[in-house]
C-alpha cells in the first residue's frame, strides 16, 4: 500500500519530462510483472466460470433476454469479384480457432458457467437485393443492417457469431458480422476482420490457413484472472479506487427532458469529423505538453462538461483493451475493462494546468487498471439506481483506428458507418485518429437529449478545442465556447432590450406603492393588506434591522411560516440593504442547522411559535410578532446597488452538500424585464405564492406580483398539499397567474373538467 501512496505523491512533484520517464518505467515494470505470470493452457473439458466482465453481461441478459444492447455489429462493403465459398470457409476456420465463438452459457449448481462446444458449421446467409431498383437497394440494405444489429442472441443455444451477405449487384456485396459482447470486444472485431482477410486470400487461392495456432483460449484467461485477482493484489487496487471514488457525485448535465425512473436505453449516434487543421493543432499541442492525444481530448471534454453542468467534480469512464499479455493480443474474447477518471476542476485553472492534472489522474488509473470494473463495483457496492450506471454516466475514448486497412485480391474493402438506436450511457464521445483527421461519433440517450442539443454540444466542443490550442494558458472558464455566429446572434438579441437594472427590487416595489397605495398587495387566509400597509410594516422592521447592523450584503436568515409577516420580513431585509436567506420550517433539522452555520447570518427573523424549535446557532433572534409599534414607518434609504446581494437560496443537496446560490438585485430585475414583453403583466393580475419561499420558483411568484402592482395570494401550507383545496382557492381568488409543474397543472385541469361536468349536470 505504501508503494501506491509514494507513487501518487511523486507524480504531483515531477516535471512533465520526469512524468514521461516514470510512465515508461511503469510500463516496463508492468510488462515484466505480467511476463512473470504467464497464462497457462488448461484442459477445456467441462463447465468453466465466467470472467468478471462476462458475469455482469450474463446477469443483464437474464433480466432482459431480448435486448440487443450488447450486440457488436460490423458491416463491410466488398466491391469486385467476391469468392463467397472462400469467405464462408474463412469464417468457419475462425470459429474453429477461437473457442469463445463456440461457447454457450448455462447454469450449473446455481452459478453461470461457459461451456465450449464442438464447432457448428456456419452457413453464410445470402440475401439477394438485385431484383430491387438501384435507388432502393442501398436503403433496403441499410435497413437489413439495422435489423440484424437489433436481433437478440440466445446465450444458451445460439452460435454467438452471425454472418449475413447482402448482394446489391454482381460485383457489390455487404458482409454483416454480428457477435455478442460476452464473447467479443472492439479489439476482437479487429482480429476477426484481419483473420478473415488473411484466410480469405489463402482459401481463394486454394492454400492452407497461414495463421498459427493460438497459444491459449479465452477460458484460460478467465480461470487465470479469477486466481490472480485476489488476496493482497486485489486489496491494494481496491483500496486505491475506494479512496479515489469516495463521494463521487453523479454528473448533473442540463437535459431536454427529466430522467426516467428506469431507462429504456434508447439512443442515437451523431458522426463527426474535425477539420484537418484543428486535428493537427490538437496533436501538436499534445506533443508540446508531453501528453497523449487521449489526455488532451479528454481534458477538453471535461472542460465542456464543467461548463455545461456548472459542476466542479467531473467523473468520466473510459475503456481500455486490458490485453497485457502477449498471448491475449490475437485472441477473440471479452477482455475490455473500464477505468473511472475523476477530476476536480475550478474555473481559474488554465487549460495547461488542467491538462497536467488529467495526465496525473490517468497515469495513476493506468497503474491500478488490473482490477476488473465489474469486480470493483461488487467490492465497493455503490448505491445502485435503475436509471444510472454506477460511478459515471459519460464515457470517452480515443482509438487509433477501428478496423485495419484490407487489401484483398480483386476486391475493394471499406468499413460501413455504424448506426445505433441504443445508448448505454447519457453520452459516449469516441474519437478515431485517422491519417487524414480526427473523426468519431457522439452516442447519446434520446430519453434525455434532442438531436439539436447534441449537435450544439459538438459545435461548442469543436469551438473550445480551437480556442484552447491557440491559448492553452487561458483559464478554462474563459475558453471560447460559442462559435462567432452564435455569439453575434446572442449579442444582437440582447442589444435590442433595455433593462432597468439601475434600480433594486425594493425600490421598484416602493415605486409601485406610490402609484397604487390603496390597491390590495397581499392576501393570506382571511387577511388582505394594501401596498401602503405592506410598505409601512416593512419600513418599521427595516429601521429596526438597521440598528442591528444590517446593511449591504449582510445576511438575514428568515425562518417563518407562510404568512403576511413572512412577506413583510423579506421586503424589510431588502429595504435595510441586506440579503435574505429563506429557511423553510418544513426542512429537516440537520438541513436547517447546516444553512444557519454555513451562512453565519448575524440576525434571524422568526415567529414566537417557531423560535423554541431552532437548532443551536449564533444569530440574534428577532420575533416579528414582538416588534414594537413605536418604530418609525417612514421610508429609509439604504446605500445598496443593483450589484449587491438580494438573497441566497440553497440547492437541494441531491448531489452532495447543499450549496448556497447568491443572487443580486440585478439578476432578478433582468429576469422580469426580459420576460415582460411575452407576458404583459399588470396591476389586474392575481398571483399565487404556491411554492416554498426557499425554492427559487418563489422569486418569480412573490416579486412578480409586487413589481407589477398585482395581488399576491399566499397559499396556506395545507392548501398547497391538497389539489382540490388549491383548485377552490384559484377559483375563489380569481387567480390569473399560475406557476406549476406540468404534472401538477394536468392534475388541476382534471379537477376542472370534473367540476365543469358536475355544474352541467346540476
Amino acid at each position: 500500500m505504501s508503494k501506491t501512496v509514494n507513487r501518487a505523491e511523486l507524480l504531483k512533484r515531477l516535471s512533465p519530462a520526469q512524468r514521461a520517464l516514470l510512465l515508461k518505467q511503469l510500463q516496463q515494470e508492468a510488462a515484466q510483472t505480467n511476463g512473470s505470470h504467464e497464462i497457462p493452457r488448461r484442459p477445456q473439458a467441462g463447465p468453466i466460470p465466467l470472467s468478471f466482465s462476462q458475469q455482469r453481461l450474463w446477469f443483464l441478459s437474464q433480466v432482459d433476454p431480448d435486448s440487443p444492447l450488447y450486440n457488436v455489429p460490423e458491416a463491410i462493403s466488398l466491391e469486385g469479384q467476391l469468392n463467397v465459398a472462400a469467405l464462408e470457409q474463412s469464417l468457419n476456420e475462425i470459429i474453429r480457432r477461437h473457442d469463445a465463438l463456440r461457447t454457450i452459457f448455462t447454469i450449473v449448481e446455481r452459478q453461470p458457467v461457459q461451456i465450449c462446444t464442438a464447432a457448428r458449421p456456419l452457413s453464410l446467409k445470402l440475401i439477394d437485393l438485385t431484383y430491387l431498383p438501384p435507388a432502393q437497394r442501398d436503403l433496403c440494405a441499410r435497413r437489413l443492417v439495422e435489423t440484424e444489429a437489433r436481433r437478440p442472441f440466445n446465450l444458451t443455444n445460439d452460435a454467438l457469431l452471425r454472418a449475413t451477405l447482402l448482394r446489391l449487384d454482381e460485383e457489390h456485396h455487404w458482409a454483416i458480422l454480428t457477435l455478442h459482447h460476452i464473447v467479443a470486444d472492439g479489439w476482437s472485431m479487429g482480429i476477426l476482420i484481419r483473420e478473415t482477410a488473411a484466410l480469405y486470400q489463402a482459401f481463394a487461392n486454394g492454400q492452407a490457413s497461414p495463421l498459427p495456432e493460438l497459444p491459449i483460449q479465452y477460458t484460460d484467461f478467465t480461470q487465470w484472472q479469477r486466481e490472480w485477482m485476489q488476496g493482497e493484489r486485489l486489496a491494494s487496487q481496491r483500496d486505491y479506487w475506494k479512496q479515489q471514488l469516495a463521494g463521487a457525485p453523479p454528473l448533473q448535465l442540463p437535459t431536454d427532458r427529466p430522467r426516467f425512473a428506469q431507462t429504456t436505453l434508447a439512443g442515437a449516434r451523431l458522426n463527426f469529423t474535425l477539420p484537418k487543421t484543428l486535428s493537427d493543432d490538437v496533436k501538436r499541442l499534445s506533443d508540446r505538453e508531453g501528453v497523449t492525444l487521449f489526455m488532451t481530448l479528454l481534458a477538453a471534454f471535461k472542460v465542456l462538461l464543467f461548463r455545461y453542468a456548472q459542476q466542479q467534480d467531473i467523473v468520466v469512464g473510459t475503456a481500455i483493451a486490458n490485453r497485457h499479455h502477449g498471448e491475449t493480443e490475437n485472441l477473440i474474447g471479452f477482455f475490455l475493462n473500464i477505468l473511472v477518471l475523476r477530476t476536480k476542476i475550478n474555473g481559474e485553472l488554465t487549460f495547461r494546468e488542467l491538462l497536467q492534472h488529467v495526465k496525473e489522474i490517468a497515469l495513476a488509473a493506468y497503474e491500478h487498471q488490473d482490477v476488473p470494473f465489474d469486480k470493483l463495483v461488487g467490492e465497493l457496492q455503490p448505491e445502485r439506481q435503475l436509471n444510472r450506471n454506477p460511478f459515471f454516466q459519460v464515457v470517452f475514448a480515443v482509438h487509433s483506428g477501428l478496423a485495419p486497412t484490407l487489401n484483398l485480391p480483386q476486391l475493394s474493402v471499406r468499413q460501413l458507418p455504424a448506426t445505433s438506436h441504443t445508448s448505454k450511457y447519457d453520452l459516449s464521445l469516441e474519437f478515431v485518429d485517422t491519417e487524414d483527421a480526427l473523426t468519431g461519433f457522439l452516442e447519446y440517450s434520446t430519453e434525455l437529449f434532442d438531436a439539436e442539443t447534441i449537435e450544439r454540444l459538438l459545435t461548442h466542443y469543436q469551438t473550445m478545442l480551437a480556442s484552447l490550442v491557440n491559448h492553452p494558458e487561458q483559464s478554462i472558464a474563459r475558453l471560447q465556447l460559442l462559435p462567432q455566429q452564435e455569439e453575434r446572434k446572442l449579442l444582437a438579441w440582447n442589444s435590442d432590450r433595455v433593462y432597468p437594472v439601475e434600480r433594486c427590487l425594493h425600490e421598484l416595489v416602493a415605486a409601485q406603492v406610490e402609484r397604487t397605495p390603496n390597491a390590495p398587495a397581499l392576501t393570506f387566509e382571511n387577511q388582505t393588506i394594501t401596498y401602503r400597509q405592506l410598505d409601512e410594516r416593512a419600513n418599521q422592521l427595516a429601521h429596526y434591522l438597521k440598528t442591528l447592523g444590517i446593511g449591504p450584503d449582510v445576511l438575514v436568515s428568515i425562518f417563518m411560516e407562510r404568512s403576511v409577516e413572512m412577506m413583510v420580513g423579506l421586503l424589510a431585509v431588502l429595504k435595510a440593504g441586506g440579503a435574505y436567506v429563506p429557511i423553510d420550517p418544513a426542512y429537516p433539522p440537520d438541513r436547517i442547522a447546516f444553512i444557519l452555520e454555513d451562512t453565519a447570518a448575524p440576525v434571524l427573523l422568526t415567529q414566537k411559535s417557531l423560535s423554541s424549535g431552532l437548532p443551536q446557532h449564533r444569530a440574534r433572534v428577532v420575533c416579528v410578532d414582538d416588534l414594537r409599534e413605536e418604530i418609525s414607518t417612514e421610508s429609509l434609504t439604504a446605500n445598496v446597488s443593483p450589484d449587491n446581494l438580494a438573497y441566497i437560496i440553497y440547492t437541494s443537496g441531491s448531489t452532495g452538500k447543499p450549496k448556497g446560490v447568491m443572487v443580486t438585485h440585478r439578476n432578478v430585475v433582468r429576469l422580469f424585464a426580459a420576460t415582460q414583453d411575452s407576458f404583459a403583466f399588470d396591476s389586474r393580475d392575481v398571483w399565487t405564492l404556491f411554492h416554498s419561499y426557499a425554492f427559487d420558483f418563489s422569486v418569480w411568484e412573490m416579486w412578480g406580483a409586487l413589481l407589477y402592482g398585482g395581488r399576491l395570494v399566499i397559499v396556506p401550507y395545507l392548501v398547497s398539499r391538497s389539489p382540490d383545496a388549491f383548485y377552490e382557492m384559484l377559483v375563489g381568488e380569481h387567480v390569473t397567474v399560475l406557476n406549476q409543474t406540468p404534472s401538477a397543472f394536468r392534475q388541476l385541469c382534471q379537477i376542472d373538467e370534473v367540476s365543469n361536468r358536475e355544474v352541467q349536470q346540476s
